[in-house]
């Protein structure tokens, strides 16, 4: 048999890549001469560049040293060289809530994505694409594009700090010293579709989750607001306050394209490709549940194996009627490893045992 291996990450307990060989191992300790292809998925949020360079013979991972932290401590970030000469950013490599010591709303700042993509154009990149999940920040990308070269100014022509609140201060943009893009341009992967501004806006949907409350939120809104006077471009456009708004800023500075990042990923991981000829298809996720079906990973997997016509199980940690009834009938079989385990408690502390028993239980029934 030729057997596909397309999970998402189960959050909190096991990446996609070590989902994955989890799958692969217990799979093949009941049918070791069958063919396996690992392909783990992300939807363009955190885990993207690991699934990526996981599944991309000859992509190489760079690492750079001393770039600026959301709460402005240094980290060390790295970014993806693919061999089509593509750099893969992921923003929450440097720029990511889980690098706050403490929430920091109006001073979080998105300057160390921005160094990546600098050090990934200074060694030959010719063309980004960016995975926009788990940003601290709601600056807009202005730390990003500050580090990139572009100069945002008050009314008496000095810099701003870095940070969403301080861009209430913005009165002209300086792009004299700004980095052309990429000639090959610039992608954005996102699987959120909110505009920059607004009661859906960045700041008002995402700006709480990053420590903010409501004084915070509007201090956020209006330098945010402040910013699309100053840089033009479309603030409304579907996606724009994807990461704290940092694709309307590639896309008002760079002309970023916005993408959904799951498809995308797909298409880097060559899955269609991998589809052919396949007996069997398993994808999976920490939770299984209808917003599992509309833009992320395992719905992804499930639209293109139903148009490949392969046959498809999903393996959860847990499953969420709804997810299951709202499939339609050409859809997998479900199974959770909560059941398998006997409860949800047992299924987290041992994730990849439970993911191991699962393929081989999977490979005793196919």
């Amino acid at each position: 048999m030729k057997v596909v291996l397309a999970p998402d990450s189960f959050k909190g307990t096991a990446a996609a890549a070590e989902a994955a060989t989890a799958l692969a191992v217990g799979w093949h300790s009941v049918r070791p001469q069958d063919e396996l292809l690992t392909r783990p998925m992300a939807d363009g949020g955190e885990g993207t560049m690991a699934a990526v360079v996981a599944a991309t013979p000859g992509a190489v991972l760079r690492r750079v040293r001393g770039c600026t932290g959301p709460d402005g401590r240094p980290v060390t970030g790295a970014y993806a060289l693919l061999p089509d000469g593509t750099a893969l950013v992921e923003l929450a490599v440097a720029s990511g809530l889980p690098l706050m010591a403490a929430p920091a709303p109006l001073t979080a700042t998105t300057r160390g994505t921005g160094q990546l993509i600098a050090a990934a154009l200074a060694a030959g990149a010719r063309r980004v694409t960016v995975a926009l999940g788990g940003s601290a920040s709601t600056d807009g990308g202005a730390g990003l594009l500050t580090a990139l070269g572009l100069r945002l100014l008050d009314g008496q022509g000095a810099q701003l700090p870095d940070g969403g609140a301080a861009l209430a201060g913005a009165r002209r943009a300086d792009v004299s010293r700004l980095l052309p893009p990429p000639p090959g341009g610039v992608r954005l992967l996102t699987d959120v579709t909110n505009p920059l501004l607004g009661p859906d806006g960045a700041a008002a949907v995402y700006g709480p989750q990053k420590g903010a409350g409501p004084r915070e939120v509007r201090l956020l809104e209006a330098g945010l607001t402040r910013l699309a006077a100053v840089l033009g471009g479309d603030p409304a456009a579907p996606g724009a306050g994807a990461a704290g708004g940092t694709a309307y800023g590639l896309a008002a500075v760079w002309d970023a394209v916005t993408t959904p990042g799951a498809g995308a990923v797909a298409d880097l991981l060559r899955l269609d490709e991998a589809l052919t000829g396949a007996d069997l298809v398993i994808t999976g996720e920490g939770r299984f549940d209808a917003t599992s079906l509309r833009g992320k990973a395992v719905g992804e997997v499930l639209r293109r194996t139903r148009r490949a016509g392969r046959p498809t199980v999903v393996i959860a940690g847990e499953a969420a009627e709804p997810a299951v009834t709202a499939t339609e009938s050409a859809d997998p079989a479900v199974h959770t490893l909560t059941r398998l385990a006997g409860s949800a408690e047992a299924a987290r502390s041992r994730p990849l045992h439970w993911l191991r028993r699962a393929g081989a239980l999977l490979a005793a029934r196919y």
